[in-house]
């Protein structure tokens, strides 16, 4: 997509960023998906299960999404003001109960409450808690931001920094789960193609998922941003590359 860089960045500095739907980057942005297929098979999970909770559900696009319900209850926890009023406007009709949390240790539900819980980009993975609410023999079920994800956007605003696995790193989510008593049953990595086709896009990606460049702003990073324009307009886009895993955890039947 051609235009005029303020034109760009104007539009994309205006639009409003709240929820988890990405639809306004269509034609402008693409992210190769993981070849597991996370809403689908979150989907099977609940329609098999009794009581489900959504943790940090976003603005609830991916739960609401999915036709299948569960069998008793269906709750879903934000944290985020914004994120929170659109949940609760997505899955009002879907008779999802939406509970705002701090995402902060204790979950305010009770022991052994649901028998799945899901999460899909959590922040932060509270797996102590996640056994502590789930059933004897209930599944978490979670897709998750693998190591150095999309370190190129980093990269080109912040300078290049020291490649790390850090908290995001599938071995050792594999390890926390099984700290917090958990088994393991599934784990799956996949590393995904990102093009970002204007400046525009790039803007509102990075005021949307904030922890790339934690302290953008557009008048902070003009003239970051035109030496990327110019070069997305030499080279037809910018490419990064996004890590994903799949992990799929079991609460041993016999713990309470």
């Amino acid at each position: 997509m051609s235009g005029d860089f303020d034109e760009l960045v104007a539009e994309a500095d205006a639009v409003d960023v709240t929820g988890w739907d990405f639809s306004w980057l269509h034609g402008r942005a693409t992210e190769e998906r993981p070849p597991w297929g996370y809403q689908r098979l979150m989907g099977e999970r609940v329609g098999r299960a009794v009581m489900s909770l959504d943790v940090q559900t976003g603005g609830g696009e991916v739960l609401a999404g999915i036709p299948q319900r569960a069998a008793k209850a269906m709750v879903a926890t934000e944290s985020w003001p914004p994120n929170l009023a659109r949940a609760q406007e997505n899955l009002r009709d879907k008779g999802v109960v939406v509970v705002a949390d701090a995402d902060q240790p204790p979950l305010p539900f009770a022991d052994g409450t649901f028998d799945l819980v899901t999460s899909r980009h959590p922040v932060t993975t509270h797996w102590a808690e996640i056994a502590r609410v789930l059933t004897a023999g209930g599944t978490y079920f979670s897709q998750q931001i693998g190591p150095d994800s999309g370190h190129e956007i980093s990269d080109f605003f912040l300078g290049p920094r020291q490649p790390g696995r850090g908290d995001r790193d599938p071995e050792l989510a594999r390890a926390r789960a099984e700290a917090a008593g958990l088994e393991v049953v599934d784990l799956r990595t996949a590393e995904l193609r990102m093009e970002f086709f204007d400046i525009g896009a790039v803007v509102y990606f990075l005021r949307k998922v904030i922890w790339f460049v934690p302290d953008f702003t557009v008048e902070k990073y003009r003239d970051r941003l035109a030496a990327l324009h110019e070069r997305i307009q030499a080279e037809g886009a910018f490419v990064a590359h996004s890590r994903r895993f799949l992990v799929e955890a079991r609460k041993p039947m016999g713990r309470g």
